[in-house]
């Protein structure tokens, strides 16, 4: 475990934890949003970078777009910024000149200062504590991330959160990937395990139908490129096919690289996953060695509940009561 002081926010320090296994995969976490800075994994060419990330805190304040952060108290978007919960309605922040909440509006707990815990060469723990109200949220909530690293190069993702009142929670984890280094990942080969997906209206709100993924430009059951003829760009919920297992997950997704062979494989406790090919991306900071991150120069994969959950009865439970923990586990299996 090495710990370093990465700079400061508002007079706080956030700290850089630096994990590993014995067979050279390497990862760096920031104290600032719970945030997967860097990931570097090792491949029969030698350590391959993974991830995108920044190199200052004064770029991730001005210019990240939840690179690698745990957003919340409910990740993506919640319609209208409002939501009722046991016949009280809560409206929630929206960040000025939109109409709708997005990753827990706009101090959600990506861009905040997380608590260091308890930490060894492979883990590291974090933890935030959200009051009542916080982002108009209803009851005192207390979030918790760990990060592991399995060998020889898995990175596991723990989160868990409790609570005093009844609220609603969505925690996931947003590093955006690209396993070769290439300025897109257009060419990488995607298979999401999934069925149906949620469509949206023009803003991203889900309509609430959930359709099947046959005969449309989002069936990837069957490995294929990101590329696609259709002229379709992907910011969309994808519902999971199995059910977890007996380590409480399943195989979600899978994403190769063509050019070197890497390939991830999500698996997850959560029943929905977003991909995001992020075509609207154009960082004008450099990232880690300069790299130019331009459109489709990473794509998420997400797992989570179903976006705008709180107001869609026959989608995922979302609702977090006091007796009850809430808990997310999610693995990126590299090989």
């Amino acid at each position: 475990m090495n710990i370093r002081v990465f700079g400061e926010v508002d007079g706080v320090p956030v700290v850089e934890a630096t994990i590993a296994s014995n067979a050279g995969a390497v990862a760096k976490i920031l104290s600032w949003g719970a945030v997967l800075r860097d990931l570097v994994v090792p491949t029969p060419k030698g350590p391959q970078r993974v991830v995108l990330g920044l190199n200052s805190i004064a770029d991730y304040l001005a210019h990240s777009p939840s690179f690698g952060a745990v957003p919340g108290r409910f990740a993506n978007r919640i319609a209208e910024g409002r939501f009722t919960l046991d016949g009280t309605v809560h409206i929630l922040d929206v960040k000025p000149g939109e109409k709708h909440t997005l990753h827990g509006g706009p101090h959600g707990y990506g861009k905040r200062v997380w608590q260091l815990g308890e930490h060894t060469s492979s883990s590291v723990t974090l933890t935030l504590h959200s009051p009542d109200g916080d982002a108009g949220f209803p009851g005192a909530l207390t979030a918790t991330c760990v990060y592991r690293m399995i060998e020889p190069a898995t990175l596991r993702v723990e989160l868990s959160a409790v609570c005093d009142q009844p609220t609603v929670v969505n925690l996931t984890q947003h590093a955006y990937f690209n396993l070769d280094g290439s300025a897109d990942i257009l060419d990488h080969e995607l298979m999401l395990n999934c069925d149906f997906f949620t469509p949206t209206d023009s803003l991203l709100i889900p309509t609430g139908e959930i359709r099947a993924v046959a005969g449309t430009p989002y069936d990837f059951r069957k490995a294929r490129t990101v590329r696609n003829d259709s002229g379709v760009t992907y910011d969309t919920n994808f519902v999971a096919v199995d059910q977890p297992g007996e380590d409480g997950m399943a195989h979600m997704a899978t994403l190769r690289s063509p050019k070197n062979g890497l390939q991830l494989e999500l698996h997850t406790s959560e029943p929905g996953v977003q991909f995001y090919d992020a075509a609207k991306l154009n960082c004008p900071v450099p990232g880690l060695d300069g790299a130019h991150y331009g459109a489709h120069a990473g794509l998420c994969l997400e797992p989570q509940v179903f976006p705008d959950s709180p107001n869609r009865r026959h989608f995922s439970p979302c609702v977090l009561r006091p007796d009850e923990e809430y808990r997310h586990v999610s693995e990126f299996r590299f090989m």
